[in-house]
């Protein structure tokens, strides 16, 4: 099986996993905007055991969202969103956005959409650069 690698912004924290994701959603929840800081999460979905860290495990901080099953990981130097065990132990949630090369599969849907950005899709549909604008 193909292993995926994946780290934090600033490289403390590592991890490498099997590439065999199940679940691929993009979460606009209002808890995932203030979690993220953008307009959703972008959350991948596999097995609880299929994690091994290749370092700064215990740079993660975790942080469970009280009568809700919110949580959030991140690394306790830069702040990066890392991978956690979800409240039910029944799968292990690996951000997107810190893998290094792409899953095996795409988004699926966008769950809790009624509760998304005002300002997403105008920004889906807004210029294109490939770096700042000029």
């Amino acid at each position: 099986m193909e292993v995926i690698f994946g780290s934090c912004l600033c490289g403390e924290v590592k991890f490498k996993c099997e590439n065999t994701f199940s679940q691929f959603h993009l979460c606009h929840c209002s808890q995932c905007q203030k979690t993220t800081g953008s307009a959703h999460a972008s959350n991948l979905f596999t097995q609880p055991e299929n994690i091994e860290w290749v370092a700064g495990e215990d740079c993660v901080k975790r942080y469970d969202l009280p009568g809700r099953a919110i949580t959030s990981a991140f690394c306790k130097s830069c702040g990066s969103p890392v991978p956690y065990l979800s409240i039910s132990g029944k799968a292990l949630v690996i951000p997107a956005g810190i893998l290094e090369s792409a899953p095996n599969i795409s988004p699926q849907d966008n769950i809790f959409w009624s509760e998304h950005a005002s300002w997403y899709e105008a920004g889906i549909k807004s210029k294109k650069y490939d770096g700042f604008p000029t």
